[in-house]
């Protein structure tokens, strides 16, 4: 009995985190990597990753693209805001720029709503390689979202160029 109850303590004093999994993508010439907890379900799509926070209130992905098909990759994302019912408001448009991991990050965001109410809708623009863009795109709730800034700030610094 006394080993059960010490056993049980001790299984209650070690730390709950989640698992995350380290990506590299594309999976068939990697440019870049990032960690991403297994609870956000993270999957490849045809032209890069993509994850959704276990609350729906964030959804990204990141696509890879090419100087010459960035255009489109930009476009694609576009498309991806109006399918899902996204309405971006262009007056509340901000323009930043970021570093982390030898990387400059140009950043694109707006306010807007979609079918639940009001959102953050983002692109951001990352050069792993010289011949590479990494094309991020970000929708989150207001006032779901924010409970993930701190694991989405860990997502977003585990990006790093592939070796």
């Amino acid at each position: 009995m006394k080993t059960l109850l010490a056993a049980t303590m001790m299984a209650l004093l070690l730390p709950c985190g989640s698992q995350a999994a380290t990506l590299l993508f594309p999976s068939d010439t990697p440019v870049a990597s990032i960690t991403i907890p297994d609870t956000w379900n993270p999957e490849e799509t045809e032209t890069g990753i993509q994850a959704v926070s276990d609350d729906d209130a964030i959804y990204f992905s990141i696509d890879v693209a090419e100087e010459k098909t960035s255009d489109k990759v930009i476009e694609d994302a576009f498309a991806f805001f109006e399918e899902n019912g996204i309405t971006i408001d262009p007056a509340t448009q901000k323009e930043s720029e970021d570093k982390f991991n030898g990387m400059t990050m140009s950043n694109l965001d707006w306010s807007g709503t979609d079918k639940d109410g009001p959102v953050n809708i983002g692109l951001s623009f990352v050069a792993p390689k010289p011949d590479k863009l990494l094309v991020i795109t970000y929708w989150g709730t207001k006032g779901e979202q924010e409970k993930h800034g701190p694991v989405l700030m860990e997502i977003i610094n585990s990006l790093k160029p592939a070796k």
